[in-house]
């Protein structure tokens, strides 16, 4: 063992002494980059990750073009993992087999021969059974890769070199998309039309000053390979855009087909990106089974190349967007697309970044690729112009050429020394082929040698003047619209984007028995319905590290309200929740909960009426119950909070309510009248009370007569005369009643 205080000089062998946290976070830290960086997210340039950018590579290597016959999987899987890509070949394969897709990538980069998987969730065949070459994407986004246009790098074994970005001549990011989980960071990217994307890349080349929201108008959105309805306002989707987060409501394509006798049923001929048929068909197999898609009698799939998706309704007397409108709710013929615009950006750096600013980047590389190309075609015309104008000096001193060629020991210095030629010239004279001084021959090459001249003007005009470059890049990607635009079969436009669908009220179901349930919700959003209307004092288990926040009792038959922090009010149906046994499921299952926010009140929905809702800094309103209820798992935004405060608490008023209450934080109680308070569908609300260096901690409303009440220990102490504490509304109030709870709450009735 070596001694601690005499290291080795070779540093060979001797411990470092260090603190382990450093140590840990500097080898995280490396392994973090490594992901980032080498695996997870894709390069803006070309829109690939690196086992895609070895995979199309390596096929180009082994000469798999468009026009080349296929060569099975199996050997192309092997030439990446052996020269590029050193991870598992199943790993390498499927990452083969999804870009040849037809219904997971937009614009596949593989052409596949055999069985690569199908929409049903099917796995593709194993790779000695299956053949693949490039398609014309895959050879557009490599286009000019043999004229230094990119930079390459030393393999992991260093024998070879590979890629570090591709030259990519289409916008394979936007175009494609593109998904990935990192360290600490993920990416979403939804694929695009490439004929709105050539429109945006051709106004930001001819306007380098376009702002974002004229090229929005461009790109109303995503086009996803398996068609489908976006149902998004166009504000959503330009907030997405805009700050490069969001999430997009996506809907299957359907038709009502008419029968005999009266009779119809719904086609569904689109689903939603990323969702199995198979699954689908199966999960609303459960609810019709479950009985809760009560408006759907059978499902049947009938599907052959194309999706065909048979939905009959109970009766014909069904409504069919009502019975849509339920399915939309409870399955995934509706699914939310999340959007997270983060990739690597021209210096490999990873962020999130709006659309324009990915066209840019794409735009900025192009330039790269075709200076660089510009470059090494001079560099290539230079040393053709050097050769014949050797072989000039040839056609005007014939007879002395071959003297010394015949004659001379060292030919070569000779004819150098004599005729002031490069070592280049001296090299091709000599390699000359008789046949080559024919007098045709030397028109030729006074031909090619004027038009070589000619070319090479251009490309020095085109190298030093930017507009010029501009123009250049305008006219291919025209090219390339021309090639994978609207006209073609490829290119035409699959997702119709339509506004927020109409809110359509699905009838609750006649066949659900009004029962008594207890609702309970833990601290971290664990949801069940117990059997039955149990006692305070009755035990519940909780996940360990959790414990109870809500208990209340209800009937099947309610709404259940959920207030979230960020002001958005979801609607749950008790009949839909999950039972009583174990400790339930979260409640983001039943909602689409950000995830940034978290469920603050949970309520019994009053059949009408009003409902006191208030945020953290005191501001609240009174809302009607109409205004709150949503029939999406989106919710409804309500309460209108900024980044200092959230929402607060939700109670529902009581009809022969004249009153409210609030209590802060600082134990300070104030009532005031109802009517002070505003009637409103949804903002930010009037001031309650007023703080310093607080926040709200309870308020209800409630009828001055019957007092207040509130538990003081085991008991609840019932309190009629408030006049102390009557004031305006928005004063300060005053300190509460000896023995008023900590933290100060209300006893409102509703919690057990």
């Amino acid at each position: 063992m070596n001694d601690l205080a005499n290291p080795p000089e070779d540093g060979r062998g001797s411990i470092r002494l260090e603190p382990f946290s450093r140590a840990l976070s500097e080898r995280y830290l490396a392994y973090a980059l490594s992901t980032i960086t080498s695996r997870s997210l894709p390069d803006a340039r070309d829109g690939l990750k690196p086992v895609h950018r070895r995979l199309v590579y390596a096929m180009r290597e082994l000469g798999l073009n468009p026009a080349a016959a296929f060569k099975k999987c199996a050997r192309v899987v092997g030439d990446v993992m052996g020269k590029y890509h050193p991870h598992g070949d199943q790993a390498i394969y499927d990452a083969m087999a999804r870009l040849a897709q037809d219904f997971a990538v937009r614009y596949p980069l593989v052409d596949g021969q055999g069985n690569f998987g199908n929409i049903d969730g099917d796995n593709p065949a194993a790779m000695r059974y299956t053949e693949a070459r490039l398609t014309s994407v895959a050879e557009a986004l490599l286009s000019g890769i043999e004229e230094d246009a990119i930079d390459f790098r030393e393999t992991y074994d260093g024998e070879g070199r590979e890629p570090t970005v591709l030259p990519s001549a289409f916008p394979n990011l936007l175009a494609n998309g593109a998904q990935g989980i990192a360290v600490g960071m993920a990416t979403n990217i939804p694929p695009h039309n490439v004929d709105e994307l050539c429109e945006a890349l051709l106004l930001l080349v001819k306007r380098r000053t376009a702002t974002l929201d004229e090229v929005l108008e461009l790109v109303p959105g995503p086009d996803f390979p398996t068609g489908g309805i976006l149902c998004e306002a166009p504000e959503t989707i330009r907030d997405a855009y805009r700050t490069g987060r969001g999430a997009l409501r996506l809907r299957a394509r359907w038709e009502k087909e008419d029968l005999a006798r009266g009779q119809w049923q719904i086609v569904v001929t689109e689903i939603p990106y990323q969702v199995s048929k198979s699954r689908l068909i199966e999960k609303t197999a459960q609810l019709l089974e479950e009985k809760k898609a009560f408006l759907l009698g059978d499902i049947q799939d009938e599907s052959a190349e194309d999706v065909r998706i048979v939905l009959t309704p109970r009766s014909r007397s069904v409504d069919p967007k009502q019975m849509m409108e339920q399915l939309f709710k409870l399955s995934e013929f509706e699914t939310r697309i999340s959007i997270n615009l983060n990739a690597l950006d021209g210096e490999g750096s990873p962020r999130v970044m709006n659309l324009r600013e990915l066209l840019e980047i794409f735009l900025a590389h192009r330039r790269e690729v075709l200076l660089r190309r510009s470059r090494h075609r001079l560099g290539t015309i230079a040393r053709r112009l050097e050769i014949l104008k050797g072989y000039m000096i040839v056609y005007l001193n014939l007879d002395e050429v071959i003297r010394i060629v015949r004659e001379e020991d060292d030919p070569k210095g000779t004819l150098i020394r004599t005729f002031n030629l490069t070592d280049t010239q001296a090299d091709a004279i000599l390699n000359m082929r008789l046949r080559s001084l024919r007098k045709l021959e030397e028109l030729e090459i006074k031909k090619e040698i004027s038009a070589l001249e000619e070319e090479q003007t251009e490309i020095e005009g085109l190298v030093e003047d930017t507009e010029k470059q501009w123009r250049k890049i305008g006219a291919e990607v025209r090219d390339m619209r021309k090639t994978f635009g609207k006209d073609t079969a490829l290119g035409r436009r699959r997702t119709s984007i339509q506004g927020p669908p109409a809110e359509i009220d699905v009838p609750r179901a006649a066949d659900i028995e009004k029962e008594p349930v207890t609702l309970v919700c833990s601290a971290e959003g664990w949801l069940r319905a117990m059997k039955g209307h149990l006692e305070r004092e009755t035990v519940l288990k909780y996940r360990e590290g959790d414990a109870e926040r809500f208990r209340f009792h209800a009937q099947t038959t309610d709404r259940i309200l959920a207030l979230a922090s960020d002001g958005r009010v979801f609607t749950l149906d008790a009949s839909k929740l999950p039972g009583g046994r174990g400790t339930g499921e979260p409640i983001r299952l039943q909602a689409d909960i950000p995830a940034e926010a978290e469920i603050v009140e949970l309520i019994v929905a009053p059949s009408d009426g009003l409902v006191l809702i208030a945020s953290t800094e005191g501001r609240g309103f009174l809302a009607p119950v109409e205004a709150l209820t949503a029939q999406t798992r989106a919710g409804r935004m309500v309460l209108n909070v900024g980044s200092t405060d959230k929402a607060a608490l939700m109670k529902p008023v009581p009809k022969d309510a004249d009153s409210i209450a609030v209590v802060g934080e600082n134990r300070r109680l104030l009532i005031f009248p109802l009517d002070e308070l505003p009637e409103m569908g949804r903002g930010k609300g009037v001031i309650l009370q007023r703080y310093k260096n607080a926040a709200l901690s309870d308020a209800i409303a409630f009828k001055l007569s019957d007092g207040l009440k509130w538990h003081t220990g085991d008991r609840i102490r019932h309190e009629t005369d408030l006049t102390a504490w009557h004031g305006k509304r928005a004063a300060a109030g005053s300190p509460p009643p000896f023995g008023f709870p900590k933290p100060p709450k209300f006893e409102s009735g509703l919690d057990l």
